[in-house]
This record gives C-alpha cells, structure tokens and sequence, in this order.
C-alpha cells in the first residue's frame, strides 16, 4: 500500500547555512514509522546558503546520488573526482569500501537546491566509485527519462542496486 507523505510532514533541519528536509529519519531527525522504502534509505531535500557546505565526511557501502534543482553543487573526494554539478546532472557516488567527501555550494551569492538520495547497494564492500552525466530537459520532455540502473540501459548511470531512478525535467520557478 502507497502511503502519501506531504512535505510539510517531513522532518525539518534547520542550521542557519543548511535548510534540509528529510522523508525518512536521517541525522538527528527520527521517525519510527519512516525508515526508508526497503533499499532506499534517504530522500533530501537540501538548500544551501552561498559558499557554504558539507566538509569532508566520510562514506561506505552507500550509493548516494544527487540532482540539482537550481544553483551549482561542487563535489570533491578521495578518489581525486571534483566536479560541479547544475540542473540535469546526475551524480552517482558508489562509496564501497570508502570513500571520504565534500559539498560546497559554488556560488558565492546564489544558494543551491538539491535532493539527495541514498540506497543501500546489493553488496558490500565493493571498489568505490564516481559517476556524472547531463540529461537534457529535451532529452525527458514528456517522459520520465531513466538515469540510474543496475545495467546502464537507454544511457544511464550504473547503480549497484536492483531499482532504476527515473526523473522528468526540472520546473523552474
């Protein structure tokens, strides 16, 4: 059975630099009756102030994707990745064995606004992992366009999960 969640049932974090919504218990916000869907562990919605960000922090055995609704999203890890990310980009982290990172809002004056999702892999402890693509707004008009699947179908990313992530182009406000 589907239960709708609205968002202002949500949990809230509010850190000054950091506005973060949680569907499922994360970090210090708990809900017993919401602790994921089976694999998928974190759905966030994260809004960062201008040239602000997640220090580096550690991961391990989590696939943790992001997609950005406005802004830019700068990443850098211990693999020796660091890319920004903007709307219609996935980034996939496959954090394995280990990986440490950190999220900085790229802008100096504009605040960014992503999701950020996590699902547990079907194994552990596997070679961590960076992967990033752009998906067009033409590319998924009038569809849910596939980005993440455990087989790269139709040009996706590789999750090291059984579920596929669909998206639809992102609506500017």
């Amino acid at each position: 059975m589907l239960e709708i969640r609205h968002a202002n049932q949500r949990g809230r974090a509010e850190h000054g630099w950091l506005s973060s919504r949680h569907t499922f218990s994360f970090a210090h916000y708990h809900d017993p009756k919401q602790n994921g869907f089976s694999d998928l562990l974190a759905i966030n919605d994260d809004r960062v102030a201008p040239a602000q960000g997640f220090g580096k922090h550690p991961h391990r055995d989590m696939e943790i994707f992001s997609y950005v609704l406005e802004g830019a999203l700068e990443h850098k890890d211990t693999m020796g990745t660091g890319s920004v990310i903007v709307p219609g980009d996935i980034q996939l982290m496959s954090a394995g064995t280990g990986v440490a990172h950190s999220e900085y809002n790229h802008s100096k004056s504009e605040p960014v606004h992503f999701l950020q999702i996590w699902i547990a892999p079907a194994q552990m402890g596997t070679v961590p992992r960076y992967q990033q693509q752009h998906f067009s707004a033409e590319d998924k008009r009038g569809v849910l366009r596939l980005v993440l699947s455990p087989d790269r179908a139709n040009g996706s990313l590789t999750l090291q999960q059984d579920a596929r992530v669909l998206c639809r182009p992102v609506r500017r406000r």
